[in-house]
């Protein structure tokens, strides 16, 4: 009886979680697809620049989200929970170091980012593609806090 009650426990908790992983993913390619859009947009990208620039574009993407959310998740982890409160120097050097490092893979990313551009696109697109992308990131901020969060 025990068992049953565990093992239906356990179903209900993976399906919540793929459940909630699932709309997590799913509001991220809603973004991702308003992203296109508007950088196309913004940048006036000819066929033959879009056919060129969005792969690299994406990959460039990809890599920076898994490095601010997956890397920086393991951080968050360790600081959470009063565990900050409870670390030493020692430690608290280490994570500093792990977290200057990660910064430091985000700027390389970047910067290898822009040089594979060069080859693409004009440096006022390249600049235009930088406001475009905090300007979305404002916008995107802006709406999420008008709206309030979603529960």
């Amino acid at each position: 009886m025990k068992t049953s009650k565990l093992l239906l426990i356990t179903a209900i908790l993976m399906a919540t979680h793929s459940f909630a992983q699932s709309r997590f993913e799913e509001k991220r390619e809603q973004i991702k697809t308003l992203k296109v859009g508007y950088i196309t947009n913004e940048l006036s990208l000819t066929p033959d620049e879009a056919t060129r620039f969005w792969p690299i574009y994406n990959a460039f993407d990809d890599k920076q989200f898994e490095l601010r959310h997956q890397k920086m998740k393991s951080f968050r982890n360790r600081i959470d929970e009063g565990a900050l409160d409870k670390m030493n120097d020692k430690e608290a050097a280490a994570l500093l170091a792990q977290m200057e490092s990660n910064e430091d893979e985000m700027y390389l990313n970047r910067k290898k980012f822009i040089v594979n551009l060069k080859g693409i696109l004009s440096p006022i697109k390249i600049i235009k593609l930088k406001k475009a992308e905090d300007d979305f990131n404002r916008k995107l901020l802006n709406q999420y806090r008008d709206k309030g969060p979603r529960r």
